[in-house]
Order: structure tokens, then sequence, then C-alpha cells
């Protein structure tokens, strides 16, 4: 994908997301910065009507840490950007929505990820099963059905740049 097409398409997304209730409703927000051409959610970060959580790994966990503009980044075990490890923690009881980065998505809400099984953990977890989870991918990459392990759980929308997808269980 070309980069003008990579930030449009992101754009567009972003407009779907803020537009949604779930992220409407959402004051403590859990986002990813991207990578490998993911789509791009940077826009969305300048709202300073809302908190900004993103993750750091840390063993085979994601620690999650408040991060705000301006504030420091580094590059983390899989060379993605992550907060600086001095950043206050974010723990789950101040969390409202999760936006989940997926290498593709199905219409029953259910994720494929680079396989390192990070979000599969924290999303199985009790402390973290109960938050609202939206799936962020480009529509090529949403499809009828992808094969799912025991381990994964539904997401609770798909947003692409072609609309949000609230998930019917």
């Amino acid at each position: 994908m070309l980069i003008d097409e990579w930030r449009s398409k992101s754009d567009r997304i972003c407009a779907h997301l803020q537009s949604s209730p779930l992220f409407s409703s959402a004051k403590t927000i859990l986002a990813y910065f991207s990578f490998r051409q993911e789509p791009d959610l940077s826009r969305l970060f300048t709202d300073s009507s809302r908190r900004w959580g993103f993750s750091r790994c840390v063993g085979d966990a994601l620690s999650w840490h408040i991060w705000k503009p301006g504030d420091t980044l580094q590059t983390g075990t899989f060379g993605i950007l992550e907060p600086n490890s001095a950043v206050p923690n974010l723990e789950s009881a101040e969390v409202d929505l999760i936006l989940v980065p997926a290498v593709a998505c199905d219409e029953r809400g259910y994720r494929l990820g680079y396989g390192g099984g990070f979000y599969d953990r924290m999303l199985s977890s009790a402390e973290w099963a109960s938050k609202p989870t939206i799936g962020i991918v480009f529509e090529f990459a949403y499809l009828p059905q992808l094969p799912i392990d025991k381990w994964d759980k539904p997401l609770q929308a798909v947003c692409t740049e072609t609309g949000f997808n609230q998930i019917q269980f």
C-alpha cells in the first residue's frame, strides 16, 4: 500500500472510531503505535479530553502506561515504540476501551495477531476480560472467518476504513 493510501485509510478509520459510541463514551483508552503498516491512529492521540495508554512488553506480558503527546518514546523488544519505563502505569480498573491491533479480524470478532500471544493472554485474564475491545484493521484484512484456537476471545467491534462493525453475539 502506498503511503498516501495508507494515510487516507488510517484517517478514515480514525473518523469512524470517533463517531462510534464505544469510543465516544471512553475516557481512558489503550491504543498502539502503528508498526508494519498497521492502521495509524496517531491523529486521535492529540485529543486531550482522553487519557491514552500504551503498552510495554515485559517478559511475556503487556504493561500499560499513561502517555501524552510529547512524552518520550523508546523502541521496545520487537521494534515497536513504547512509553519510557518511568511513566506511570495504568491499571485495568482505569481503562474504558482497548483498541486492538491485528493482522486480520473476522466478522465474528476474532483476530489474528503477530503470533506473540500478548493480547490473547491479556484479554483472557479476569481483570481485562470485561473491557470493551475494538479490532483495528484495513478492509482487505476484515474477513468472513478466521481459524480460531481455544484461547481466542472475540472482540466487541471491528473498525476499518469503510466503517465501524459492532459484533453481534
